[in-house]
Formats: structure tokens, C-alpha cells, sequence
């Protein structure tokens, strides 16, 4: 055969193999949206609907149940000066944001969360993303905590985070004339400031974080708000299984076995071991290339590599490189329009604010 006959053979045989690889990943836009509903991908509630949402949400979970808790400006400005105080602290050094950065995805960055006198987390648990937490099922890796104003209690409390308690947080909070006049505008002149008011009001302002995308937009509709890759890595996404624990609005948050077909190779690093029944918190997808490292401890920086130990440990199969860089590309259709924060000017100190102790 001459050099030419095998050349033309081989250009053949790669076009064959190049149109099989188009058929492995394409779908037409309209069946994909389809499939996407069927593997229960939900859109971010706006407008109208968000707002019954986040009404539903307070309503079920008992935020500031004996006030008028509607998520007024008062109520989310109030909880956002909190967020931000870290006063709240037994150091005076650490707030929410310090583990739950708004301006880095709502995470530190840390594959260990590190907190009161720079202690890393005992479990070396990683600080999960503040942003789109409302539509979590559960919260914290373990799930032990339903909602988010009983999540905003645990680190105020937690030895290795704030390091506080709940009689010195309202002491601190009380002491502040400033802070008593804004909880009177946004509850009440009777109003009670006790602990867990003040942790559902900050819960009330991480209820606002919330981050629409264009993945949002394709889900109601738009076929053309996601790019034909993003699509492809999309298509990838569902057909190799991941949307079986990647699912609902925010492709995450609900409680699942870990680890089902193989050992996780990193488990050992902090020993955490889920739940009573071994059940971990799936970890919510959106804003996914902006709170690296992956995982419940941190031990990836690489999502590609994140996304391949996913499908060996989970489902048993093994991800190619090219199926892992489609299934990145898709989660860059993930990161969101943040919310314009500005920092808070916190009220000032008097003589009755409990002092910092290092």
C-alpha cells in the first residue's frame, strides 16, 4: 500500500473516531434542558419566587419566630454589621467572614478552616461557601445543623472558631446602645436581643447571598445561555452519574453515603467520618471554581482532579482527563453574580463591651 493509501487510511479512521467523540458528548440544546429536569436540576428562584422562597424558609425554620421577620432592610443591614463584628468573638479578631470571606466565594481559601488563637479546624474540616447556603438541606459537613440560624450558632460557641459564649455575645452585643437601637428598628421597641436572635439575624442577611447564573438561565429556558462546551460538560455531568448526589438548586447540600466504591485516598487527614450513619454532606456546586480546595478536608487544588476522585470513590468509574476538562468547563457556567456587599462601619465600643482575650 503506498504512503499515501495509509495516510488517507488513517485520516479516515480519525474522522470516525472524531465523529464518535461528537456523538459521545452533543446533545441538542432542548433534549439537554429536558435531561437536566429529569436529573433534577433546579434554577435559582428571583425575583417573586425567591422572595417566597426566603419567606417559606423563615417560616419553617422558626427565624426570630416571636418578631415580624421579613427580611427588611433593618433586619438584613443589621445581620450584615454582625456578619462582619468581631467583636462577636472572645478574640475580637474573628467574624463569619473570617472563615466565610464574601470577597473570596464565600470561603478562606484554607484547606483547613482556621480560627480562635489560629487553630485549624480538629477535623481539619474545610470552610464550606457562605454564598447560596439558604438552599442547602442541611449545614456543616455532618448535616447536624437544619437550618441556617442554628448553623450561624456553632462557631460563635466552637472552641477553635469564636471561641465565644452565648451569654457573653448578647453581653457584647447589649453593651453597644447603637446595636440595641437597631434591633429595636428591626424587631421592635420590645424586643429581646437574646442568642439566638442574633444568630437568625445573621442568618436573615446569608439568606440574601445569593448568586444567579447563566446555567440558571438555560434552566428556564434560554438554550443559548450556556455555550456549546458548556453544554457538552453539562451533558457529561448527568450521564456519568453525578447528578445522583449533585442535584437541586444548588447541585448539593443534601446528606449522602461517601465513599461507596473505594476508599477516599486522603481519609485519614482529620479522620471525619460523616454522620452517626457515615452520611457527609454533599458539597454545593455553584461558585464551584471560586472555593478551592475541594473536598470536607481540603486535599484538592485541582477541580479536574477533584472531579476524578468523585467518580472513582462514588461511582465507580474512571473519568478521563477530557471528560474532567468538559465536566471544568461546565462548572465555569456555575460561578454566579455576586451581590454588592459593602463593608459595614461597625458601632463603636463602650466600657461595658466584654474585652478581648488572646
Amino acid at each position: 500500500m503506498s504512503k499515501l493509501g495509509i495516510s488517507s487510511k488513517i485520516l479516515g479512521t480519525f474522522g470516525i473516531c472524531s465523529i464518535l467523540s461528537l456523538t459521545l458528548y452533543a446533545q441538542d440544546p432542548k433534549e439537554l434542558l429536558q435531561k437536566a429536569k429529569n436529573a433534577g436540576l433546579l434554577p435559582l428562584p428571583s425575583g417573586k419566587e425567591l422572595l417566597k422562597y426566603q419567606q417559606e424558609k423563615i417560616k419553617q425554620q422558626n427565624i426570630a419566630q416571636d418578631y415580624n421577620a421579613k427580611l427588611t432592610t433593618k433586619q438584613v443591614e443589621l445581620g450584615k454589621k454582625l456578619y462582619f463584628d468581631p467583636r462577636l468573638s472572645t478574640s475580637h479578631l474573628v467574624s463569619c467572614n473570617t472563615c466565610h470571606n464574601l470577597g473570596l466565594g464565600g470561603v478562606d481559601i484554607l484547606p483547613a478552616a482556621t480560627g480562635h488563637k489560629w487553630q485549624p479546624n480538629g477535623s481539619h474540616l474545610n470552610s464550606p461557601t457562605v454564598y447560596n447556603s439558604m438552599f442547602n438541606e442541611v449545614q456543616f459537613w455532618d448535616g447536624r445543623a437544619k437550618d441556617l440560624g442554628e448553623q450561624a450558632q456553632g462557631p460563635l460557641v466552637n472552641p477553635v472558631e469564636m471561641a465565644s459564649t452565648p451569654q457573653k455575645v448578647v453581653e457584647s452585643v447589649q453593651s453597644i446602645p447603637a446595636y440595641v437601637n437597631e434591633f429595636k428598628a428591626a424587631y421592635g421597641n420590645n424586643v429581646k436581643i437574646d442568642f439566638k436572635l442574633i444568630a437568625d439575624t445573621i442568618a436573615m442577611f446569608e439568606m440574601t447571598l445569593n448568586t444567579p447564573t447563566r446555567y440558571d438561565d438555560f434552566l428556564n429556558g434560554n438554550l443559548k445561555a450556556l455555550s456549546k462546551e458548556e453544554q457538552e460538560g453539562l451533558n457529561i455531568f448527568i450521564n456519568e452519574g453525578c447528578t445522583a448526589c449533585h442535584n437541586g438548586i444548588n447541585l448539593g447540600g443534601s446528606m449522602q453515603p461517601f465513599a461507596v466504591m473505594k476508599p477516599y485516598r486522603f481519609a485519614s487527614i482529620g479522620g471525619f467520618k460523616g454522620d452517626k450513619n457515615g452520611m457527609v454532606k454533599v458539597p454545593a456546586l455553584r461558585n464551584v471554581m471560586d472555593t478551592a480546595p475541594y473536598f470536607h478536608n481540603g486535599q484538592f487544588w485541582d477541580v479536574k482532579d477533584a472531579i476524578k476522585e468523585m467518580g472513582a470513590i462514588q461511582l465507580g468509574i474512571n473519568i478521563s482527563d477530557e471528560e474532567a476538562e468538559k465536566i471544568k468547563t461546565f462548572f465555569g457556567a456555575l460561578t454566579g453574580k455576586y451581590p454588592e456587599i459593602t463593608y459595614p462601619i461597625l458601632p463603636a465600643s463602650t466600657d461595658k463591651t466584654p474585652k478581648p482575650q488572646l
